[in-house]
């Protein structure tokens, strides 16, 4: 049975991403939204402090998440998943875009830790790694991946067009999802980690976006791009019988990650809502029926009991992904859960709190606006349905579209 307190280890770390979310993301979370594609200099302090924690040991839950020593001995770990998940949440409680920009954090680097070797984790342990899946044909649809990836001698070179790369243009390193064989299908999908300097390799321009406007979302070119060999993650060989289900390991890991953003994000928006409706008069119980109590109140209430549905998903998915346990089903509830009540909750404050809402006084309306991609990237609302419906009726891609 999961334990629901947390250790200590991870309460200090949280604590600690709690901090910087306080005093150094909330105060200029209103200036980089009005500035969007500036680079937050501030952010390069986080940087050589994420950098020292790594080299002192500490655990900052990047590239080396998920891997476990307690766990294959058969322990109950709470590893990288976990303190990635709470740090994930807590700098998100400040500013969703910004903690997609915090050095050596991204999504790419869950991409690496779910299916890198040993040897290739040790390599890319301190990178910073974007992730390119989304190209211009597809969305959500992963397998309809059209880059492709060709052998030529000790180097592979890479072609396609990627689009919507979170932290694109100002990560270290590219996690490329791309083809080695079109006429094998979705089982020849493969990943592969591409330095930014690696020739062929561009930034075609970076969007203009409802939210998250201090993270960059780039579009990238690669045209004849050529990294070595041994930047595939995990094996070059196509197993047609295991299919796709190697690269989409990444996502048992990510998926967790985006609810742990909106599950602080919801989190922010229920703490000021709470503030302005106790300024304003209304009193939340928790002893008197809902429907006995002001309907902002009851409002309230129902939020929260989300949110705390949202927040134990989220735990659950990350807990299992630190024990090696198939996560795929919780992965994907724990996202479909979160992202659709991160929406819910920042949305109904928004409402709630009126004119003074709407208006870019408080941040409600920004959380409003940052809340939404939660519930669209790493797969959206309609396809962690479709999986979650796929796992509980034991029913195939190929079955159940």
């Amino acid at each position: 049975m999961i334990n629901l307190e947390l250790p200590k280890k991870l309460k200090a770390s949280a604590n600690q991403a709690h901090q910087v979310a306080a005093h150094i993301f909330r105060p200029i979370s209103r200036k980089y939204d009005l500035a969007e594609h500036e680079y937050p200099v501030e952010l390069d302090t986080m940087a050589a402090m994420v950098e020292g924690l790594s080299d002192s040991g500490g655990d900052i839950g990047g590239a080396t998440g998920g891997r476990s020593d307690s766990a294959a001995k058969g322990g109950n770990a709470n590893g990288g998943n976990m303190s990635a998940l709470l740090n994930a949440l807590e700098t998100s409680w400040g500013d969703v875009g910004l903690m997609l920009s915090i050095p050596y954090q991204g999504l790419g680097n869950a991409a690496i830790a779910a299916v890198s070797t040993d040897e290739q984790l040790q390599r890319f342990g301190k990178v910073w790694a974007a992730m390119a899946i989304t190209e211009p044909s597809f969305g959500s649809d992963s397998a309809a991946v059209t880059a492709t990836a060709v052998l030529d001698g000790d180097e592979w070179v890479l072609n396609g067009e990627k689009i919507f790369v979170t932290a694109g243009q100002r990560s270290t390193h590219i996690v490329v999802w791309a083809s080695v064989d079109k006429a094998k299908g979705r089982a020849a999908i493969k990943s592969f980690v591409v330095p930014r300097d690696a020739p062929g390799l561009s930034v075609a321009r970076l969007e203009h976006k409802l939210g998250i406007k201090a993270s960059d979302t780039a579009v990238l070119l690669l045209q004849d791009c050529r990294i070595p060999a041994d930047n595939i993650l995990g094996s070059a060989e196509v197993n047609v019988e295991k299919g796709f289900a190697g690269v989409m390991q990444t996502f048992d890991n990510t998926r967790p990650l985006v609810a742990g953003m909106a599950v602080g994000v919801g989190r922010a928006a229920l703490e000021e809502l709470r503030a302005l409706l106790t300024e304003a008069g209304v009193e939340i119980s928790y002893d008197t029926p809902a429907y006995n109590q002001h309907a902002a109140a009851a409002e309230f209430i129902r939020l929260e009991a989300d949110w705390e549905a949202s927040y134990l998903l989220s735990l659950r998915a990350a807990w299992m992904a630190d024990n090696k346990k198939p996560n795929s089903l919780e992965a994907s509830m724990s996202k479909a859960k979160a992202g659709r009540t991160g929406t819910d909750i920042t949305l109904k404050a928004v409402e709630l709190a009126g004119t003074y809402g709407y208006s870019q006084r408080p941040l409600l309306e920004k959380w409003g606006r940052d809340s939404k991609i939660l519930d669209i990237f790493e797969g959206t609302q309609q396809i962690q349905q479709l999986i979650v419906a796929r796992r509980l009726l034991g029913k195939s891609s190929a079955e159940l579209k």
